[in-house]
């Protein structure tokens, strides 16, 4: 992976936009006091790529990516990596409630010759290329296919950040090895090996569904298939057998069905000729209808008398007057002497009512007096309270002072309030003022009770006067009007006489409602009675209309009975003349049925002799037309089973072919997962690369110290060797800082330099930059180690950068990105070529 061009938006110290354009920077330093921003270059080539930085301390410090106040940070990484562009954009947001979220994030395909100087500055998610990724879920992925490495080795490799320079120097064996293996691709052995199990498996899976299939075609010999092939000849035999005798025995079918027609015609007729029959009551039918005319006459008479008696009543009940008025009349009597009895009970209401109120006002007035009495007693009171603060005016002031407080006299802190002397004037004065204040509200309060009683007892007696007046003036209109009345006596009277008339008219015209019924009763048996004989008619009739192909003899339509007599008799005669033909139908229907039945008999033989079953008919279908079908169904089935044959003979020599391949194939893919299944092929091509690494590191490391220490491994641990100290072996986590930071150096190198030309995938090393330790070392380490550098990357084939602020190793480096930081955001200045 190589860095091309870095965009910053708000992100950490980088408020403003802010470009870093790597073009043609082979070799480069970032520079700048402690604190400017250096390493935030670094951590935002990891968060363009990964969306985390180391220093973070994983995904969940990405509010660290946010700059002070910013609401939204946005970084862009322009890179190569094995020959490919690609463009790699992440959006963060703090939304209303102060988390911070990735809003945006996606890496895509840049298409060749596109000029990476004409990109936007406002880093939008735009369509730069072939989309690999849109999510930051999908990053993680399209990252380690596009870089070669996942997060932890990328920071190991190639941004080696502060803190986790001596990473792989300190890493554990196991971590180391995984590391190896994905920088050199040697996990494709083990996908070879996995994929050569995957492939032995489905063989053996696969040959052991072509043998089961190859078990169920055991059947498809040549043998089956000839015995097929004769079976299908026998059929279309029968098939051409059945359809030549099938129209003679549909000819004797026919002749069977026109005889057994004309017998069913004779017994038709026959039946119809016997099931002539008299009805029962047809005697009576005439006769009930004229009793039922006569019966309905009378009734109509009946009513007729009813009607005229209660239209007399009425006349009477008409000449008596109004009962209505004899009833008001009657109600004026009873309201008088009602309203005479209740005059002296209003009367009593009112005197009662002007006592009580007289008595209210008096107490009323009473309490008033006392009232204005105590009013006078507190307004003295007061007086002398005013008195009395003017002759103690100290007192007085007490009331006003509290604690905390300035004094309004002297203007001195008051702490504590002093209390008012015993005896004191003014205490006299205010404890008598309480006194009448309290009996002034007592006197206030009971004469504004006496004052609403009295009111309420003033108002009842307006109302009971009024109740009274009205009592009188009602009074005086009833008996003006009760004065040109009947007596009570005669009213009653002429009451009485009124409801016996009306009793009268009442029973009238239950008389008129019997009669009426009674008619209609009558009426409806003369319907019936009519109804009857019209249907005994029609069932004549219909009985004389079904033998009218006969020719029956005319009927007496005046006499029913006469006519069912005759008709009957005629019937019977012709009867008796049908019977000789009957006899005859019969024999000619049984000759024809023996013809059919040999001609059945016939067919049904082809089907015995080819050894099938003889075919029903289903019910309602044509017997000829299944026979020929069935014969026709067998010659299709045998053909269809040849056929079946001969595709499943054809499917078992395919089925075998394939068994033999697949034996072949699984014995090959299983011999091959056993050579790799141990993976010694995978551990002797790691023992090698890391001989070659420590080899690398090791050349590097005695050039960097004089001669001083060299690098070796054993067992997968890492140990400096000391030629000043007789060759002692030390652990790697025994050394001090400017060794521990020389021997990751070399081993960086080395990883750079060497493993880069072994690596089989897409993990290349195009760049390495390096942010640690050189303030530690002495000049001439520190010139040793920045010739190192120099020929690095005078080799052209990597990216070499390192972060320093040692000016004398930066004036060394040809291209340097300056970097400082004002009040408000940082700034990143490219200096040199």
């Amino acid at each position: 992976m190589r860095p091309l061009r870095l965009d910053m938006a708000g992100f950490t110290v980088f408020r403003d936009q802010t470009t870093v354009d790597f073009t043609d920077a082979d070799y480069f330093a970032l520079v700048g006091p402690t604190g400017s921003g250096k390493s935030t270059v670094l951590d935002a080539i990891c968060f363009a790529l990964y969306g985390t930085v180391p220093r973070w301390g994983g995904a969940r410090g990405i509010v660290n990516a946010l700059a002070p106040s910013a609401a939204e940070a946005r970084v862009r990484l322009v890179f190569e990596s094995a020959g490919d562009r690609y463009v790699a954009t992440r959006v963060v947001r703090r939304d209303g409630r102060g988390n911070v979220k990735t809003a945006g994030a996606g890496l895509q395909l840049m298409p060749a010759g596109f000029d990476v100087t004409k990109l936007d500055t406002g880093m939008d998610l735009a369509d730069l290329g072939e989309a690999l990724a849109g999510t930051p879920a999908e990053m993680e992925q399209a990252v380690l296919d596009a870089v070669g490495l996942p997060y932890e080795q990328f920071t190991s490799c190639v941004v080696l950040p502060q803190g986790q320079f001596a990473d792989f120097l300190h890493a554990k064996p196991a971590t180391r090895q995984q590391i190896l293996v994905n920088l050199l691709g040697l996990h494709i052995y083990e996908d070879v090996q996995a994929k050569a199990t995957d492939r032995s498996r489905a063989a053996e899976a696969k040959l052991s569904v072509v043998e089961q299939r190859l078990e169920s075609l055991s059947d498809a010999t040549d043998e089956a298939v000839a015995e097929a092939a004769g079976r299908l000849e026998r059929m279309r035999e029968l098939a051409g057998a059945v359809e030549s005798a099938v129209p003679g025995l549909r000819s004797a079918r026919q002749a069977e069905s026109e005889a057994a027609g004309h017998r069913n015609a004779v017994d038709a007729e026959l039946a119809a000729l016997s099931s002539v029959r008299t009805p029962l009551g047809v005697s009576e039918a005439t006769g009930a209808v004229t009793a039922a005319r006569e019966a309905a006459g009378v009734a109509a008479q009946r009513v007729h008398e009813a009607e005229e008696a209660e239209e007399k009543v009425r006349g009477e009940l008409a000449a008596a007057g109004d009962p209505g008025a004899l009833r008001l009349a009657l109600d004026r009597r009873t309201e008088l002497q009602r309203l005479v009895e209740q005059e002296e009970w209003f009367a009593g209401k009112v005197q009662v009512a002007e006592v009580e109120h007289h008595d209210a006002a008096a107490a009323a007035e009473f309490a008033h007096g006392h009232h204005l009495g105590a009013q006078q007693l507190l307004e003295q009171a007061r007086e002398q309270y005013r008195e009395a603060q003017q002759q103690d005016q100290a007192a007085a002031l007490r009331e006003h002072l509290v604690a905390g407080h300035d004094c309004p006299v002297c203007e001195q802190r008051v702490d504590e309030v002093p209390p008012v002397p015993p005896g004191s004037a003014v205490e006299v004065a205010k404890v008598a003022g309480q006194v009448a204040r309290a009996e002034a509200d007592t006197a206030e309060k009971r004469w504004k009770e006496r004052d609403a009683v009295a009111r309420n007892v003033a108002h009842d007696l307006e109302r009971k006067r009024g109740q009274y007046e009205h009592h009188l003036s009602r009074l005086a209109e009833v008996r003006a009007a009760v004065a040109v009345l009947p007596s009570a006596e005669a009213l009653q009277q002429r009451l009485a006489e009124f409801g016996e008339l009306q009793r009268k008219l009442e029973s009238a015209t239950a008389g008129v409602r019997a009669a009426r019924e009674g008619h209609h009763q009558a009426q409806a048996v003369v319907k019936a009675a009519e109804d009857q004989q019209r249907t005994s008619w029609r069932t004549f009739d219909e009985a004389r209309d079904g033998l009218a192909r006969f020719v029956p003899p005319p009927a007496d339509r005046d006499d029913l009975a006469g006519a069912w007599a005759a008709l009957v008799a005629w019937a019977r005669d012709e009867h008796g003349k049908r019977l000789g033909a009957r006899s005859e139908a019969e024999t000619a229907v049984a000759t024809a049925r023996q013809a059919t039945q040999r001609a059945h008999a016939a067919i049904t033989g082809m089907f015995t002799d080819a050894g099938l079953a003889v075919p029903q008919a289903a019910p309602g279908a044509d017997a000829e037309s299944t026979l020929i079908r069935s014969a026709a169904v067998a010659a299709e089935r045998a053909e269809a089973f040849w056929q079946r044959l001969v595709e499943r003979r054809g499917q078992h020599r395919h089925a075998a072919e394939q068994r033999d391949g697949l034996q072949r194939e699984g014995r090959v893919a299983k011999s091959l997962a056993g050579h790799l299944r141990a993976n010694n092929f995978e551990r002797w091509l790691l023992e090698e690369a890391l001989d070659l690494l420590v080899d690398g590191a090791s050349g590097i490391m005695r050039e960097l110290t004089g001669g001083q220490y060299e690098l070796m491994h054993d067992k997968g641990e890492f140990f400096v060797v000391d030629h000043h100290d007789a060759g002692l072996r030390r652990g790697v986590r025994t050394l001090s800082g400017g060794e521990t930071f020389q021997a990751s150096l070399a081993l960086a190198l080395a990883l750079s330099e060497q493993l880069a030309g072994m690596s089989t995938t897409a993990a290349s090393l195009e760049s390495i930059v390096l942010d640690e330790g050189f303030g530690t070392l002495d000049a001439t380490t520190l010139d040793v180690v920045a010739a190192t550098l120099e020929n690095l990357a005078a080799r052209g084939d990597r990216m070499v950068g390192l972060v320093t602020h040692v000016q004398g190793l930066a004036e060394r480096v040809p291209v340097r990105f300056e970097v400082h930081k004002d009040a408000r955001t940082a700034h990143v200045e490219r200096v040199g070529l």
